[in-house]
């Protein structure tokens, strides 16, 4: 089987998935970052009543056309107290932020506007016609769609929705992702390793990048190479529900690789299997019915590469959320050589150069089992297949590791 270019195997994984449809309800104070399946309706109307914009004297702007016109103030109304009475004529009411204008009064007098004199205030400005009122529904009226289907809640729709008085919303279910690790050689963190052992590290990191594409995690923890036990793991998932079955390790065709073969034989069908990408080649993906199957090769920034060039994406797709941006163009730091026939994603970290502009300067060393350097990189340079060599200070497009945070 030839590599598949990186390009062609993401629209390829990403063609054959469609989003989650099943529908949930959660509290507003788990909402934040799910999809809304269906509009979010004022429960109320807001403001629910004509209310003070400042501090300052409610009154009838007949009463003050002109600076000097002396009013006679009959009583307070605050946020929570609404005056009861009635504002007649050259009458005032004192008046606070957020508080309900009284009957009878149309306009609000800043208070800075207002000298105070012997049982009322003397207008210092002359008043416009509804100043300082906000008008009852301003914001939102009983049974407005204020946020529509497919809305992505965060702070700022959160509040609006507390401001509609919605205690719970519908929303779409989270994609389920189970993540199986294999290898006889694995042992969990915290353990102590025998003579060939190593700690199984790639599950938490993908683990987090699943979370944060919006996706639930199923861990079916570390299995040993064996068929049984690799089955077993696998109708686990299906049980649970899984939108996507994620394997580390095991997928490639060596004597103790039997992650695929036994996939097949569990009923996956393999749609492709090796990219022309350095480092990840061995990347395979199929379906298990309806349940998407992504084998990521073993080695921690193999699987992690993979994970931000396809695992995420599709968990996004599935949750309705739109793509990250990660791809941004820097120049290079150094003289980069030319490449071969597979798509390299070399770690580098970020610096601004004195013109300003961003600089992509790449590790020394880009072994894929070396995790200290993945986690110290701030990109990934993206060198296409055959590029020629590329001198320092030329454009290259970079992957961002951590979108919100360049350095």
């Amino acid at each position: 089987m030839s590599l598949l270019p990186v390009a062609e195997a993401q629209d390829r994984l990403l063609g054959s998935a469609s989003p989650v449809v099943e529908q949930e309800t959660v509290p507003l104070t788990e909402a934040d970052g799910r999809v809304l399946a269906s509009d979010l309706v004022a429960r109320l109307t807001q403001p629910p009543f004509n209310a003070s914009a400042m501090d300052g004297y409610a009154l009838r702007r007949e009463d003050a056309p002109e600076p000097g016109a002396e009013l006679r103030v009959i009583g307070t109304s605050s946020a929570g107290h609404a005056f009861k009475g009635t504002v007649g004529q050259g009458e005032a009411v004192r008046i606070f932020t957020g508080a309900p204008v009284p009957e009878g009064a149309d306009s609000v007098l800043l208070q800075e506007d207002a000298e105070k004199i012997d049982g009322g205030v003397r207008t210092k400005f002359p008043v416009r016609q509804g100043q300082h009122i906000r008008p009852r529904g301003q914001d939102f009226l009983e049974g407005e769609p204020v946020l529509p289907a497919g809305t992505v809640m965060d702070f700022s729709r959160l509040t609006a929705a507390a401001g509609m008085n919605q205690p719970d919303m519908q929303v779409l279910r989270k994609p389920r992702v189970a993540i199986l690790a294999t290898g006889d050689e694995l042992v969990t963190p915290g353990s102590e390793p025998g003579s060939s052992q190593i700690i199984a590290s790639s599950t938490f990191g993908v683990a987090a990048l699943v979370r944060n594409a919006g996706g639930e995690v199923l861990d079916l923890g570390i299995v040993p190479d064996d068929r049984t036990a690799i089955t077993a793991a696998i109708r686990k998932a299906e049980g649970a529900g899984a939108d996507i079955i994620v394997t580390l390790g095991g997928a490639s065709v060596g004597d103790h690789d039997l992650v695929q073969s036994t996939l097949v034989a569990a009923g996956m069908k393999l749609d492709f299997w090796r990219i022309a990408m350095r480092p990840g080649k061995p990347l395979m993906v199929g379906s298990l019915g309806k349940i998407h199957v992504l084998g990521l090769p073993g080695n921690p920034v193999s699987t992690l590469v993979c994970s931000l060039l396809f695992l995420e994406p599709l968990v996004r797709k599935l949750a309705s959320l739109p793509p990250v941006k990660r791809e941004i163009v820097a120049e290079a730091a150094i003289e980069l050589a030319a490449n071969d026939q597979r798509q390299d994603y070399v770690r580098a970290t970020l610096e601004k150069s004195p013109s300003g502009a961003w600089q992509a300067k790449p590790f020394g060393k880009q072994d894929s089992s070396m995790m200290k350097i993945f986690a110290a990189a701030d990109c990934l340079i993206i060198r296409p297949p055959h590029a020629p060599a590329l001198p320092a200070g030329a454009p290259c497009p970079v992957m961002l590791l951590r979108p919100g945070l360049l350095p």
